[in-house]
């Protein structure tokens, strides 16, 4: 109940007094911290919303990959998947499979090839998932700074506005001081959950990058069992070199 009224207090009445009496160069520097804050949590969210759906989704592709008789059979339900990164792999390797005639004769020209394809894959996928990322890191980096220019802009007023008076009084450098601090303030709001959020979702994308590998390898072995037995030895034997690289 306190903690409400307090927020409440702060949001609907201080906060906004404040926000309202600093001079034109503050308001700018506190309207250039909203636009990145409000971009960056449009991203987090959707960042957010995207691997939260794509983790579900791997899951369940690795489930039905893993229970799948014929790569055909996974390749016909694979859409149902998206958005995980582990359907673009598949398809990648699956079509070069196909490209090469092995879905009629189970026959793998060049097995090099598939795997060329889902690391091309793997690759677009990385960059889709990072896109927009580096906006967080930009506003990690930028705000604090432009936060900081709020500050000294405002401590420089408060100095004129002392000058001014001519006295040393709380009136004459209060404004300056307020409108100093809650520039900082401002910049470190929108550059906090940019820096934590640019991290965690960093983490993630990496760790789907480790699992899109591992799935190629599965990808391989499928490929390797679909052949006869003397041309999967073949195979095998060509992939080897390329799989421990």
């Amino acid at each position: 109940m306190h903690l409400s009224l307090l927020f409440t207090v702060l949001v609907g009445g201080e906060i906004v007094d404040l926000v309202g009496e600093t001079g034109a160069v503050a308001k700018v520097v506190l309207l250039v911290l909203l636009v990145f804050s409000v971009i960056s949590w449009a991203i987090i969210l959707s960042k957010w919303s995207l691997l939260r759906r794509a983790r579900v989704q791997s899951g369940r592709f690795l489930r039905a990959f893993r229970k799948a008789q014929r790569l055909n059979d996974m390749a016909a339900v694979a859409d149902q998947f998206r958005p995980s990164p582990l359907v673009a792999v598949f398809e990648g390797g699956f079509e070069e499979y196909r490209r090469q005639g092995a879905v009629s004769s189970g026959v793998v020209k060049n097995p090099t090839s598939i795997q060329r394809a889902m690391q091309i894959a793997a690759s677009e996928e990385l960059t889709r998932f990072e896109r927009n990322l580096p906006w967080l890191a930009i506003t990690g980096a930028v705000t604090p700074f432009v936060g900081l220019f709020g500050t000294v802009w405002g401590i420089i007023d408060a100095f004129h506005g002392l000058g001014t008076a001519g006295a040393a009084t709380l009136r004459a450098v209060a404004p300056g001081i307020s409108e100093a601090l809650i520039t900082t303030a401002a910049g470190l709001v929108a550059a906090i959950p940019a820096v934590i959020a640019y991290n965690l979702i960093g983490s993630s994308i990496r760790s789907f990058a480790a699992r899109g590998d591992d799935f190629a390898l599965e990808m391989l072995n499928a490929v390797d069992r679909a052949q006869p037995q003397t041309q999967g030895q073949s195979a095998y034997r060509t992939l080897e070199p390329e799989v421990r690289r």
